[in-house]
């Protein structure tokens, strides 16, 4: 989830929220079936499920809420129900904007930011968005209908909901020379229009998740403790040929002829996936602005400027969260404005699967462009803050399914150090991987995600981190039982800092020594100057993640010390129950003898002899990081290739375009904090340690 741009080519991440299952048994626009907001069987299994109790009266509000929308303006409250599911699962965590500038529980969509050529700072996983999926600011168009400032209908939940009723009505309208819908299904074409999508396949996709919804039902606890019920109603028929009326354009330019949409996706076969393909086109008539992707043909066959062929491989498979809908994520990346795109998107609910970008092509949206020229983004639907709410086992089956094959085909070794988070990445400077994104962020179960990828049950795959007993071993694998792993986190999106509801965690915190006494860990460059660390969701720096290696650094008591971004880290690591390291042995670096530290790279690119006139060499900058002399880290891969793909322009109008360069300078990636970094093999000594 999220990226760099146009010359980070990390492009941003761009998206919406999920679709689901919501429904009415009446018509009229205050139709509730039987029991809705009852807080019936499903929303206790709910509540079980999330740790939490039965609300009382206050747990109503938005309901209330959404049944008085309903009556005042004339809309079903199933389709207010069923869009603000698909939309944000009927919560929005936080008070900022999501990825798409979308506010509040219905997601009205502020006005968009101008395209920019280099839109490298990925942020927060909500504040990846810098232009609209289809350009539609419901925002705007619901404060001129209701005569009220947009700040509040930012703010106000109850406004945000009565400006996405206003909204739909008006769309409805406005197909209908004046009148509202007799039928459920005749809400079709509004709901379509609501998602601001540019292209028909999208709309009709949002649409298609909204009455699906309300087909199916949906009841749950919203994580601030709103009971939410929609009784399903599986005879309502969509009126589809309402989406003809929108003047709505067909598939998007993408790879010519070479990738046409009829095309059969690459994907497993027992997975249900279609190829989708992201935009492919020119912004106006600058060539060298153009989305949503590079045209590569990886990994071999790649040319070089002296005309000859090299290979650019693929060694990573990076796993983000979308921060929005399945389909509005397929809108964005369909929108060639929105500089971003990632080869495949995962829908929660069902594991259906988009294929965008053919994994020969290289995708916008690691932040990183040396990752992007070696890595596979896949996209799953979910909000990071919101976790468990949206990674269900469909998504995750899929997903595991998907990286068994793509790494199977392309060599990709099937371990923690080649599937990656987007909250691994390095940026290739400071700032850059300081705005880094963080998802999928702390709930995403990577045990359990690992165990499907692997084929085997969580107990084993935890055993898989090594022994319980250290003994002789150095390498420390954070391996706490996720189930019983809960922290107490909070989300400061907009500034206002809330807990989040006590879940699953997949992280220890670390200290600056050995107990709860010591501050959190500061991360120099996420925190420049700062004595400690927060517990911010967004703040990677003091975090420990699951399947992640360190080397061990000391003990004391129940604490144990790793080497951990320059400095000793500690966490809790009780015997028993609690113990949350298993021990082995490992390929290490250290600085070389005689150096007083080596330097930390985000980026492994050649040096600059090895460009040809034409292309201008990509600057290697060192980090503020740092490895001291006596520590040690991890080596994820030796051997690493310095390389660098010029692809500047849409239509390779210039000299020695799309060609890849390739450098003499040995590298290292290894792992450094959360995040994996590179190291110059002339630096460092390479060890294996038992």
């Amino acid at each position: 989830m999220r990226a760099a741009g146009r010359y980070g080519r990390g492009r941003r991440h761009v998206v919406r929220a999920a679709a689901g299952c919501a429904a009415v048994t009446a018509v009229a626009a205050s139709g509730l079936g039987a029991g809705l907001g009852a807080g019936g069987p499903a929303v206790t299994a709910a509540a079980s499920a999330r740790g939490q109790s039965s609300p009382g009266a206050a747990g109503g509000a938005r309901m209330a809420q959404m049944r008085a929308a309903a009556r005042e303006f004339g809309v079903p409250v199933a389709v207010l129900l069923a869009v603000s599911y698909v939309e944000t699962r009927w919560e929005r965590t936080g008070d900022g904007p999501g990825v798409d500038g979308g506010y509040g529980v219905m997601n009205l969509i502020a006005p968009s930011l101008p395209a920019s050529v280099d839109r490298g700072v990925p942020g927060r996983p909500s504040a990846r968005k810098v232009t609209l999926a289809g350009g539609r600011a419901t925002l705007v168009e619901a404060a001129r209908l209701l005569r009220v400032p947009a700040l509040m209908l930012k703010a106000s939940p109850r406004q945000n909901i009565r400006g996405e009723a206003a909204v739909l009505a008006h769309f409805a309208r406005g197909l209908d020379r004046g009148r509202l819908p007799g039928s459920l299904g005749g809400w079709y074409g509004a709901v379509a229009e609501y998602s601001g999508a540019a292209a028909r396949q999208a709309a009709a996709m949002f649409a298609d998740d909204a009455f699906a919804a309300m087909r199916g039902g949906a009841s749950m606890i919203t994580g601030d403790g709103q009971v939410m019920t929609l009784v399903p109603a599986p005879g309502v028929r969509p009126d589809r040929s309402q989406l003809a009326r929108l003047g709505l354009a067909g598939a998007p330019a993408s790879a010519g002829a070479a990738a046409p949409a009829s095309s059969p996706a690459d994907c497993p076969s027992a997975l249900s996936c279609t190829f989708i393909p992201a935009a492919y086109a020119e912004n106006g008539t600058d060539p060298a602005s153009y989305g949503n992707y590079d045209l590569a043909g990886r990994p071999d066959g790649m040319r070089t400027p002296s005309g000859g062929t090299a290979s650019m491989k693929i060694d990573y498979i990076i796993i983000h969260d979308t921060e929005g809908s399945y389909s509005s994520t397929v809108a964005t990346f369909q929108n060639p404005a929105s500089y971003a795109s990632a080869n495949y998107v995962i829908k929660s609910s069902n594991g259906a699967v988009a294929e965008m970008v053919r994994p020969g092509d290289v995708s916008w949206g690691a932040g990183d462009w040396y990752i992007n020229m070696h890595a596979i983004n896949i996209e799953n639907e979910g909000f990071a803050a919101q976790g468990a709410t949206w990674y269900a086992q469909a998504e995750y089956n899929s997903c595991a399914l998907l990286v068994r094959y793509l790494a199977a085909r392309y060599g990709i070794p099937l371990d923690r150090e080649h599937i990656l988070g987007h909250e691994d990445l390095p940026g290739p400077t400071d700032a850059s991987t300081a705005a880094q994104h963080w998802d999928p962020g702390p709930f995403w179960n990577w045990n359990h995600f690992m165990a499907l990828v692997h084929g085997v049950g969580d107990a084993t795959e935890q055993a898989r981190g090594g022994s319980l007993v250290r003994g002789t071993h150095r390498l420390v694998t954070i391996d706490p039982t996720f189930s019983a792993n809960k922290q107490t986190v909070t989300d400061c999106t907009g500034g206002t800092c809330k807990t989040l509801p006590a879940q699953p965690a997949n992280f220890v915190y670390l200290r600056t020594g050995p107990g709860t006494s010591y501050p959190l860990f500061p991360d120099q460059v996420l925190h420049p100057g700062a004595t400690a660390g927060t517990i911010q969701d967004s703040d990677w720096g003091d975090e420990a993640a699951i399947e992640e290696r360190y080397v061990f650094a000391g003990q004391s008591g129940n604490w144990t010390a790793i080497y951990y971004s320059g400095h000793k880290a500690w966490f809790y690591n009780p015997p028993g129950t609690g113990q949350a390291a298993r021990y082995s042995g490992g390929v290490v670096i250290t600085p070389k003898a005689g150096l007083a530290s080596a330097a930390v790279y985000g980026a492994a690119y050649p040096e600059a002899p090895a460009y040809p006139a034409a292309i201008p060499p990509k600057q290697v900058v060192k980090l503020s990081y740092t490895i001291p002399a006596g520590q040690v880290y991890p080596v994820v891969t030796t051997g690493v290739t310095t390389d660098y793909y010029y692809a500047k322009t849409f239509n390779s109008s210039l000299p020695d375009d799309h060609t890849i360069v390739i450098g003499t300078t040995p590298c290292y990636l290894i792992s450094y904090n959360h995040r994996k970094f590179y190291v110059q093999a002339s630096q460092v000594t390479v060890q294996t340690l038992p």
